[in-house]
């Protein structure tokens, strides 16, 4: 299949973050590209109700007591937590 070019415009820093992790997985940024793009359209895993990516972020903007975050401010300490 012949390859054409498609030109992304992103932040400095992710794109370094992209070519770190291509290498690193001896790869090329343009095949993990692709590799999204094919799993666009597959459904999840039988028994998994959701993709990989959705499954690992839910619930990460949940409160300690369970209950969604309602406010900018929680959200706010939420990432401090998480990251420092």
């Amino acid at each position: 299949m012949k390859h054409e070019k498609l030109t992304l415009r992103l932040e400095r820093d992710l794109i370094e973050k992209a070519k770190r992790v291509a290498r690193e997985r001896d790869t090329s940024v343009s095949a993990m590209v692709a590799g999204f793009f094919d799993n666009l359209e597959s459904p999840p895993p039988p028994g998994r109700r959701h993709g990989q990516i959705t499954s690992h972020l839910r619930g990460s903007l949940k409160s300690g007591d369970g209950k969604p975050q309602a406010d900018i401010e929680d959200y706010l300490r939420h990432l401090e937590r998480k990251h420092g």
